[in-house]
């Protein structure tokens, strides 16, 4: 077997450790310590994260998407996919060493999707940019973490409190749509989102999709009625 290499590693800001960046023959892997944030041969989840809120947003005129987290460019790749020529993506990454091997030594796995003229990156943290906007978006996806229970950084904890949901909303234009990926359940998250004033659909997903793997969720939170639902 081929043994793992790591070819680069970075600091999070905020002291929230190292990433390391791995590779073994054409796959690659992200580790934080002993944990594996994303691998390359795993991608199912991610793209569900896009498509289904896209689903949910899909009559929307020049609809904008934030996409909080680039990681490996899964949930970017599958939302250019669906979405519309004159739609604008936002993706929000806060470690600038993340955006770096999107572009060189994991190019081939990203398939050139930052090059796309629909995509805007912006370097730093997604929830000081949610913060910080008003009716801009019409889907924010959130997959900065292992899910509401922050395991990166403490302060990604402010995503998914009670305020940060607030802020999202007000984020969000109205029939917007607030879409959460996890590593597992989180009953008080689901609880902590209905308390907020969203409308919940919980979905049940698996990381290599149709082909099985680890068992995720992702929560569907929208500001109307979610036609789906």
């Amino acid at each position: 077997m081929i043994p793992w290499t790591q070819i680069d590693s970075a600091s999070i800001p905020g002291g929230g450790g190292e990433l390391r960046l791995k590779q073994r023959g054409t796959e690659f892997s992200i580790m934080l310590g002993s944990n594996e944030l994303m691998n390359s041969r795993l991608s199912g989840s991610e793209e569900a994260l896009a498509t289904l809120a896209f689903a949910e947003i899909e009559a929307t005129r020049k609809p904008h998407m934030l996409i909080g987290g680039l990681g490996m460019g899964f949930t970017l790749r599958a939302a250019l996919a669906v979405l519309p020529k004159d739609a604008t993506v936002t993706v929000a990454e806060l470690v600038p060493a993340v955006i770096a091997w999107a572009r060189g030594p994991m190019a081939e796995v990203f398939k050139g999707c930052l090059d796309d003229p629909r995509v805007t990156i912006h370097e730093g943290d997604v929830a000081a940019l949610i913060k910080a906007s008003r009716d801009t978006f019409d889907a924010i996806l959130l997959d900065v973490d292992n899910g509401p229970d922050g395991l990166t950084r403490e302060s990604n904890d402010q995503l998914y409190s009670f305020s940060g949901l607030q802020y999202s909303k007000a984020a969000l234009r109205k029939g917007g749509m607030l879409a959460v990926w996890s590593s597992g359940p989180d009953p008080r998250f689901t609880r902590r989102l209905k308390d907020s004033g969203y409308t919940v659909r919980e979905v049940n997903t698996r990381a290599n999709g149709k082909r099985g793997g680890a068992r995720h969720v992702i929560w569907l939170a929208g500001n109307g009625t979610m036609k789906k639902l």
